[in-house]
């Protein structure tokens, strides 16, 4: 293969719901990454601080969700990643994170894009659903502008009218040319943003397809929430894929890639 690097494989739940099934969807990823060519960093919200209603769950907050997320760093000896939403946040959880993540909505945010990237963690920067790819250069000046070059860019999805997200395939091969790895979110890019009644939906059944073709593309990685019973997820239940789907997806998804960069 000419591309040498591991794939990336991001995945968890959408938020911590709690300890306990934290830590075995943790050694459940693990376990299955295992066995692939794949470099697994486990991702979970402590606060999900973008939900549409008041009344969503949000998650354990910042004090109980690094005490969660430390401890799985440590007893399964993993990287994590988890999101952050304002600058105070990034001194915080620079001290425990292997990579800050900036949420879609927050991309543009000049100072807590600036302030993740000084901590000199990996930083990914989710695609705002309103930014195009070409654009995304911008946003990867303020990041690199502070000296960290360890940066990341996931795809998910673009805004399509309203309550609607769709794929632009073209957007991974245009990213790709700024010289850093770029992941698909195969959940999050399938969402119908707010179209249940205050809850967000989505096409969870789309998320093999998608990935493939993504994989097809050439991404350098893969963003996936998992939850071992998507339809009762306290956020994001309609595009979480189960968990136990997840080994035969990534097992097609190593296969697809193999084929692209295979030797002629």
């Amino acid at each position: 293969m000419k591309n040498k690097e591991k794939f990336i494989f991001i995945s968890g739940p959408c938020v911590i719901e709690s300890r306990q099934q934290t830590l075995k969807i943790a050694a459940t990823l693990k376990d299955i990454a295992s066995r692939y060519p794949v470099k697994f960093i486990f991702k979970a919200s402590f606060d999900k601080a973008n939900r549409t209603s008041i009344g969503s769950f949000r998650g354990p907050g910042i004090g109980e969700g690094i005490k969660i997320l430390k401890e799985i760093k440590e007893k399964l000896q993993i990287p994590i990643l988890s999101d952050i939403h304002s600058p105070e946040q990034a001194g915080i959880l620079g001290k425990v994170l292997d990579i800050i993540q900036i949420p879609a909505f927050l991309c543009r945010q000049t100072d807590l894009v600036l302030a993740a990237a000084k901590t000199k963690k990996i930083i990914n920067i989710k695609k705002g659903q309103f930014v195009s790819p070409e654009d995304v250069r911008y946003i990867i000046e303020k990041a690199a502008s502070t000296g960290n070059k360890n940066i990341l860019i996931t795809e998910r999805g673009s805004c399509f009218g309203y309550n609607n997200l769709v794929v632009d395939f073209r957007s991974f091969l245009i990213m790709k040319k700024f010289g850093y790895p770029v992941i698909f979110d195969a959940t999050h890019s399938l969402q119908r943003p707010s179209a249940k009644d205050g809850v967000s939906g989505g096409d969870r059944q789309f998320v093999p397809s998608l990935s493939l073709a993504a994989a097809a593309c050439g991404i350098d990685g893969i963003f996936m929430e998992v939850h071992p019973s998507p339809s009762k997820a306290l956020s994001d239940k309609h595009t979480s894929y189960s968990l136990d789907k997840v080994e035969s997806l990534i097992k097609k998804i190593m296969k697809v890639r193999k084929a692209v960069y295979e030797k002629t």
